[in-house]
């Protein structure tokens, strides 16, 4: 049967009618560009989901991305358009809004930190991201600062899904039937967990914003694990460095005793049963040094980085408790995000930059051959000598 050459895409538009401007990143799961929208001459990000090891399709976690940000509408989830497509089955694109910075490349390149009522302000807006995810069963799972995207307008949004989503739901919730969000054909073929929980691979948060509970192999996991990752946001922006930059699982688990004092059956029930520990030990330290990491914060900002640390999952912090803190209603207060600095966008210098170091390396190359090209004069003498031993 022949297709309709206005059907061959279906209701996705064609990747030839965005312009690509730069790269500005690229991770496991895609590349992305910097791209004008010739139809509306907008700049987007152009995410080119990764195929090359595909032989069934379109993997699980891009269709798990494209359904769950299709379904997400908040100024602080970043906002995907449409998907777009090539000519071949494996050219497929997600068009994103485009954000400015990303908070990692802000952090590497700022000359002054941020001031504690712009941290005020940032969190403010990741919380409420999250808040936002949270109430519709998603849980994000790898929450840092490099998924953390920027506008100049100083607007934050959460990004980056791929295969780190999850579906948290009650199956039996009254509240998920009338709000109707999260069901199969939503979510495409997002994994399911609730009630009971079932088990996940533990490795999904990047190793620095890891939860405990993570690092000793707990079999379920739920919205606290994006919490404990949240603390550790707070920490970085509070510190101006990374809060617990372990090197590996068991270096990790060192630092967080180390700031937190050693886990125990009183604080946390489940502890002494999580598999890892059946293979080791974790040595004893009795004391929280939070304070001692942060002498200049106030108590109130003190309570929420233990709030959001708290070993047990089920006792650490929610959203929406954070954002009743009252670290977040005291002096200094929050910053409104309009009155955020803004920064130069760093990315698409490098890109610039690095285009310019590739024009600069050809033309040297070209000056390099040239160098050793022989002169017109030395080619017009070889040739009437030889004319003449002829």
């Amino acid at each position: 049967m022949d297709i309709p050459e206005q059907d061959i895409l279906g209701r996705c538009r064609f990747v030839s009618e965005f312009e690509k401007l730069n790269r500005i990143g690229e991770g496991t799961y895609g590349i992305v560009y910097r791209a004008r929208d010739t139809k509306t001459d907008k700049v987007v990000a152009l995410k080119k989901v990764r195929m090359e090891h595909e032989k069934d399709g379109l993997p699980v976690s891009g269709l798990r991305e494209i359904s769950v940000l299709l379904s997400c509408r908040h100024e602080n989830i970043v906002h995907l358009k449409e998907v777009v497509v090539g000519r071949s089955l494996e050219s497929i694109f997600l068009a994103m809004e485009y954000c400015e910075q990303d908070l990692a490349s802000l952090l590497d390149n700022m000359q002054a930190p941020f001031s504690e009522s712009q941290v005020k302000c940032i969190m403010l807006q990741v919380l409420r991201g999250l808040r936002y995810l949270h109430r519709n069963f998603i849980v994000h799972r790898d929450l840092k600062v490099s998924n953390l995207l920027m506008t100049d307008k100083g607007c934050v949004k959460i990004a980056s899904y791929s295969k780190h989503l999850e579906i948290y739901s009650n199956l039996r919730s009254e509240r998920m039937e009338r709000r109707k969000t999260a069901n199969l054909s939503d979510f495409g073929l997002a994994r399911w967990f609730g009630l009971p929980l079932r088990p996940m691979t533990p490795r999904v948060v990047t190793l620095w914003y890891r939860a405990p509970e993570l690092l000793l192999q707990a079999h379920t996991q739920t919205t606290s694990v994006d919490m404990w990752a949240a603390g550790c946001i707070l920490g970085e922006l509070l510190g101006h460095r990374p809060l617990l930059p372990g090197r590996s699982e068991l270096g990790q688990l060192e630092l967080i005793v180390d700031l937190l004092g050693t886990p125990s059956d009183a604080i946390w029930p489940e502890f002494s049963s999580l598999p890892a520990l059946q293979s080791f030990t974790l040595k004893q330290q009795p004391y929280n040094n939070l304070k001692q990491r942060f002498p200049w914060l106030s108590a109130a900002g003190l309570r929420l980085l233990n709030f959001l640390f708290m070993y047990d999952p089920k006792k650490r912090a929610t959203a929406e408790e954070c954002l009743q803190s009252s670290y977040f209603k005291e002096a200094p207060l929050p910053c409104d995000p309009k009155l955020m600095p803004t920064f130069p966008q760093h990315r698409n210098l490098k890109a610039s930059k690095t285009t310019g170091a590739s024009t600069q390396e050809n033309a040297n190359n070209s000056g390099e051959h040239s160098l050793h090209l022989p002169a017109i004069s030395d080619l017009l003498g070889t040739i009437v000598k030889k004319r003449r031993l002829e």
